[in-house]
């Protein structure tokens, strides 16, 4: 059932009980057994990918800073 009808159905239920805390915690300890950890090689590589992409996006944005910053000066400087 997707969570928005989920969400809808529950409020429109009169007798409708919400979850007890001691309950809600259960949930969350078991959901949070079932997380895959990565192992330290697969961290490293995240790592690495992701800091690849951002020096990559920071050359990208500087090099249009710095050309649309001559063209505005190229505009003005007349």
């Amino acid at each position: 059932m997707p969570d928005s009808k989920a969400i809808r159905g529950a409020r429109g239920k009169p007798g409708h009980k919400r979850t007890s805390i001691p309950v809600f915690y259960r949930q969350v300890i078991a959901e949070l057994r079932k997380v895959v950890y990565p192992t330290q090689e697969q961290l490293v590589t995240y790592f690495i990918v992701v800091m690849v992409f951002v020096v990559a996006m920071m050359a990208f944005v500087s090099a249009l800073d710095l050309g649309f910053g001559k063209l505005v000066f190229k505009v003005f400087a007349g």
